[in-house]
């Protein structure tokens, strides 16, 4: 999913910051990957302020954490899992209270009308925790099946089979709302 001169640059800004505490080195990896672990956290919990703890936490874990990362995914794929374990982590801190329906992630960019859009969100929403996980690192952040694996620690075929259930309980939701009550 990344370039591989990216992943390199990447791990030479990593091993800069780690190895000699170079501030201008983490400082280049927070400004590339926080917008992609923001938009994953807050698709997640669907609170910004939440979700701008998780992104935090996430890089103090990652700094921490860092000297024995392998280099066997790509570096936004490892943070990524981070954060979605962060995400399960202050879902289940919240006593997986259900989402609130004004508090949906901000709407796509595609050409849905405002009520589409609304609806699709509101699915999105309301499937259960490992379905949305799935769903929305495949299909909205477009990571493969492998690298949710590795971020999520589960095998590939599970991810297959985890977003065929995440897309038929959509289209269950959606059709349900479409019929109405």
């Amino acid at each position: 999913m990344i370039p591989e001169a990216a992943s390199a640059d990447e791990r030479a800004l990593a091993e800069k910051f780690w190895r000699q505490g170079d501030e201008s080195a983490f400082r280049a990896l927070y400004r590339r990957q926080t917008p992609l672990l923001y938009r994953v956290a807050y698709r997640m919990v669907a609170n910004a302020d939440r979700a701008a703890d998780i992104v935090q936490d996430t890089w103090l874990r990652a700094a921490q954490g860092l000297p024995s990362f392998r280099w066997q995914s790509s570096l936004s794929t490892w943070l990524v899992g981070i954060v979605v374990n962060r995400s399960r982590e202050e879902i289940r801190r919240a006593n997986n209270e259900a989402l609130p329906q004004d508090a949906l992630p901000e709407p796509s960019t595609r050409n849905l009308d405002p009520c589409s859009r609304l609806d699709l969100e509101r699915a999105v929403a309301q499937l259960p925790e490992g379905y949305r996980e799935i769903l929305l690192l495949h299909d909205v952040e477009g990571y493969t099946h492998e690298e949710i694996a590795q971020a999520l620690e589960i095998e590939a075929s599970t991810s297959r089979s985890q977003l065929a259930r995440a897309r038929a309980a959509m289209r269950a939701g959606l059709e349900q709302r479409r019929d109405g009550p």
